[in-house]
């Protein structure tokens, strides 16, 4: 059984891990859109809160005027301290465009606005609402390092169903992304966002003080954003990743509105923003070559691992989306990342206030409430 170290503390769930963690000094965010709620992964994530018994639950919400009572009747038949942040009403809206904030729309910017809320905690744990595999446990182990003197905390986990390997973003861009950059800069924040076994993944842990530090990207590349300013904030000695088990999420196509391509550009921007941040300089002319070249020994290297586990795989289809990805590696664009809330022109006090009107102000029926 594998229990190697990383960069920074690696723990291992070795079958039967269980620690005790202040989830009763803990907000949790849960980020929900329209189309999430009501579902059965929606519903064990919640259900597992319960039992968990956290000090609170935040959750911000995307969805329009149409749906978003329905949803917040939803929410109510949970026994949980639940406060919903609802991200697209009109008030807020105006709150954030008369101050500058509001901008792209996305889950980086909702879970910002989540944060300034969650962040008067002790400790704040974010995380999907879509895994379907979801249990009780996953709050306390991503909060069991905070307990012991971290101030950072990611969780990974495999990515295999279906009898497949997935996780594709993360293997087929990400990954050789950094190794190609770890080929062409000796940045320690490259080694940093290396050490890290799914760094992609939407759950991670800080303590309060830490969130309120925190700049945060607006859309797709919240993940990888959140890392690059957890090495500025607390750098490798502060931060340690968990051990979550075996995900299964929903997959998206390469493709199309809110597909991996489009993914890929926000995941790029992020990631190579966060290595010039912290003293990188990436040579953009050479770094498509050498990523295709790091993409082409992994892709060799996941054909053989699927081999091993008799599981299916294309390499020819994993190959053409290497080159879909590729075309997302440029300097990052205009920086559009939201502040850190201590040094924000609002505070997370006018946001609640704003949303809670905006939720007042919904007048259209409830539809009915699925049975729990």
């Amino acid at each position: 059984m594998e229990y190697v170290q990383e960069r920074v503390t690696t723990l291992h769930d070795f079958g039967d891990a269980a620690p005790e963690a202040p989830a009763d000094d803990a907000a949790v965010v849960v980020p929900m859109t329209e189309r999430e709620h009501a579902g059965l992964a929606a519903e064990r994530v919640l259900s597992a809160l319960e039992t968990v018994a956290p000090e609170r639950v935040v959750v911000p919400l995307r969805a329009s005027e149409e749906r978003v009572g329905s949803v917040a009747s939803w929410l109510e038949g949970f026994d949980l301290p639940l406060e919903l942040l609802w991200c697209d009403g009109p008030e807020l809206g105006a709150l954030l465009s008369s101050n500058g904030l509001n901008g792209t729309r996305g889950k980086g910017r909702d879970v910002w606005l989540a944060l300034g809320v969650a962040a008067d905690s002790d400790y704040v744990v974010v995380h999907d609402a879509d895994a379907k595999n979801y249990d009780a446990f996953h709050v306390p182990k991503l909060l069991f390092p905070l307990a012991h003197g971290h101030e950072f905390s990611k969780g990974y986990y495999a990515r295999v169903e279906n009898d497949r390997l997935y996780g594709r973003l993360f293997r087929l861009f990400y990954r050789p992304l950094v190794e190609a950059l770890d080929a062409g800069t000796d940045a320690a924040v490259v080694e940093y966002l290396d050490s890290f076994r799914y760094a992609l993944a939407g759950e991670f842990a800080t303590t309060g003080a830490l969130a309120r530090e925190m700049r945060v990207q607006r859309g797709w590349g919240l993940e990888v954003g959140t890392l690059g300013e957890a090495f500025r904030l607390v750098g490798a000695a502060g931060s340690a990743q968990v051990d979550l088990g075996v995900h299964e999420h929903d997959h998206r196509a390469v493709s199309g509105p809110s597909g991996l391509s489009d993914m890929s550009e926000q995941v790029a921007a992020a990631l190579l923003r966060a290595v010039e941040d912290n003293g990188g300089t990436p040579d953009y002319e050479t770094l498509p070559a050498r990523y295709r070249q790091a993409a082409e020994r992994l892709v060799d290297a996941y054909a053989l691992d699927s081999a091993f586990n008799d599981l299916e795989y294309d390499r020819s289809d994993e190959r053409r989306q290497v080159e879909t990805y590729a075309d997302a590696i440029a300097p990052p664009p205009e920086d559009t990342r939201l502040p850190a809330w201590e040094e924000a022109a609002i505070t997370p006090a006018e946001v609640a206030e704003a949303a809670a009107a905006d939720l007042d102000c919904v007048s259209e029926s409830v539809d009915a409430v699925p049975e729990r």
